[in-house]
């Protein structure tokens, strides 16, 4: 029998009010056990809790959702309590000694959620995004793919494919036949176009990792070009270590920041440079060079005509120059804030087009991945053999079924449920 399960599903306390939910089975007869009574579904009622002895536990607001059309698909009861410590203890241990009744392990109440069909995979990752959104665009593209407006995307193109799959199957069984009306004239290729274009349109989509992450923008050029100086400068703290000596940093920094709701990286690099007897600085070089092709963003301090393609050219230590290359996209100083500042709304230009409208969906690598093998077996859908354009279709299906969880394996949600609190 499934275990009814509880927790604590309001923040650490001491606070004003403390909620611990159950779920499961054994949710009512838990509820009962120290309410007396519940309330009607879905109403709240004051009740006094007591332990199994009659003591009073707390005076606390009762809520009762009978399943399945609950958070969880169970039966579920929740405890509005006073939220010290003391109450909260002594409600879960009087919790504890009911049958049937276990705390719940990270993540579990939204684990049964997917299990009965109350969320799908997607959703739930959306909803783990949701829990440890630090910015306003982490939190709005959290929530678009809880509330499920990707997976409807992916429920409607599985639709097209199983009636794709269906007039393919009909098209080999009875094509002979009259009463397969306009079988013969199936169009597969025709049919796969319009769906093939959109998952395709779908993958342009920018990564949910960028936000979660945070926008990689690494500084580089040759040794003494101001890198470190101007590292300092847009972290706004002393993060590297700054001297006139050529090549001081030898490896590379990282330090993350947040300006107007976007994550950045910031990566100061080692200067580059042919040749180096110094094996530490070889290492770092070889390092800076590789994060020039994986950056997001590239702020070069180097001679304008070596810049790499889109990266923004800047010419640093302005005051310490008679004059400015104007090849440069702009010229800082470290003493003059307003220059940072304008270098830094050329990074949120740049950034925003890295992280689409406001309304765009943002994918995870995983579902890029699985979008990607769909859309590589429709693409060679078409080639004159039914069979094999079913065996592509069904591949296609099977891809954006893992999408959405169908076949999770349970490594997968042990690795994704780890992400969450005890009481979610």
């Amino acid at each position: 029998m499934t275990p009814t399960i509880f927790a604590l599903s309001s923040g650490r306390p001491p606070a004003a009010i403390a909620v611990i939910r159950i779920s499961g089975p054994a949710a009512r007869a838990a509820g009962t056990a120290l309410a007396g009574t519940l309330p009607p579904p879905r109403c709240a009622a004051l009740r006094r809790l007591r332990d199994a002895s009659g003591d009073t536990l707390d005076q606390a607001l009762v809520l009762f959702f009978p399943g399945p059309a609950t958070a969880t698909g169970e039966d579920l009861v929740e405890f509005h309590l006073h939220g010290g410590r003391a109450v909260i203890a002594a409600v879960e241990q009087a919790l504890a000694a009911q049958p049937g009744l276990v705390p719940a392990q990270p993540g579990e109440f939204t684990r049964r959620a997917l299990l009965n069909n109350r969320l799908d995979l997607a959703q739930t990752e959306g909803l783990a995004d949701l829990l440890e959104a630090e910015t306003d665009l982490q939190r709005r593209a959290a929530l678009a793919i809880a509330e499920g407006g990707f997976s409807r995307h992916v429920e409607a193109w599985m639709a097209q494919l199983s009636m794709i799959a269906a007039r393919i199957e009909a098209e080999l069984d009875f094509a002979d036949e009259d009463d397969v009306a306009g079988a013969t004239a199936f169009d597969v290729t025709a049919v796969v176009a319009p769906l093939l274009a959109e998952m395709t349109e779908m993958l342009a989509c920018p990564p949910v990792e960028r936000l979660r992450d945070g926008i990689v923008v690494v500084l580089a050029g040759p040794r003494n070009a101001g890198k470190s100086s101007l590292f300092n400068a847009l972290l706004g703290r002393d993060a590297a270590i700054v001297t006139d000596i050529a090549g001081t940093t030898r490896d590379v920094i990282e330090a993350p920041v947040t300006r107007a709701g976007i994550p950045y990286r910031l990566v100061d690099t080692a200067g580059l440079i042919d040749e180096t007897p110094d094996v530490v600085e070889a290492i770092g070089i070889e390092r800076a060079r590789a994060l020039l092709e994986t950056a997001d963003l590239l702020l070069w301090l180097g001679n304008p005509a070596e810049a790499p393609a889109g990266a923004i050219r800047v010419g640093a230590r302005r005051d310490d120059r008679a004059a400015q290359d104007e090849a440069v996209d702009l010229t800082t100083s470290i003493y003059d804030p307003r220059s940072i500042d304008a270098l830094w709304l050329a990074i949120a230009e740049r950034a925003s087009g890295l992280l689409g409208a406001g309304d765009t969906l943002m994918l995870h690598q995983r579902h890029r991945v699985l979008i990607d093998q769909a859309t590589k077996a429709l693409a060679t859908v078409g080639d004159d053999d039914l069979l094999l354009d079913a065996e592509h279709v069904r591949i296609a299906n099977r891809a954006l079924a893992a999408v959405l969880g169908r076949n999770a394996t349970e490594a997968m949600l042990d690795a994704l449920f780890g992400r969450f609190c005890l009481g979610k």
